[in-house]
């Protein structure tokens, strides 16, 4: 998984992404000198060591590279999301405290999103498979958060997200 680019990185892979075509050196220096003195060696290090981590690719061309993005800054921020959130000891409680924190304009994005991927209510679009016979597998439904407890119904058991109880003897 990504780790966050540094402030210097992100400089640099905002104007590659937003160019959205080949760069070089020279190109992303004259642009960054319009906010900062900066050296042409640090930007082509910089550049460099993103080319090393996998977020970009190079051709060369005469004396110089031409540099173009491997992926795209919402490709970038998702995988940085999931990232988080999958770390979390409690993925409903992060998602719900990530909700809590979105704007208004963040969660009509949200409900786009839902819409473009075939979500209309939080529901699937189509019926989860069947799962195969043998022990159960965790589904994308368990994984969701569990609704309220009902009188009837215990809840999780303390620090587990997925109210999954310890076996016996394991």
């Amino acid at each position: 998984m990504p780790r966050p680019l540094g402030e210097l990185e992100d400089a640099v892979m905002t104007r590659v992404w937003q160019w959205n075509r080949p760069v070089t050196v020279r190109e992303v220096l004259e642009d960054l000198q319009q906010e900062r003195s900066i050296a042409y060696t640090t930007v082509m290090t910089v550049m460099d060591n993103l080319h090393q981590k996998g977020w970009v690719r190079r051709e060369a061309e005469g004396r110089a590279y031409r540099y173009t993005a491997v992926s795209t800054r919402a490709a970038y921020s998702a995988a940085l999301m999931n990232e988080a959130w999958s770390t979390s000891d409690n993925p409903a409680a992060a998602l719900v405290a990530f909700f809590g924190m979105m704007s208004a304009e963040q969660r009509d994005a949200l409900r786009d999103a839902f819409r473009i991927v075939g979500y209309d209510d939080g529901s699937p679009a189509e019926p989860a498979p069947e799962p195969p016979a043998g022990p159960p597998a965790e589904s994308a439904e368990s994984a969701a958060p569990p609704p309220a407890a009902t009188p009837s119904e215990a809840p999780p058991a303390e620090g587990d997200s997925a109210g999954r109880g310890a076996e016996p003897g394991r």
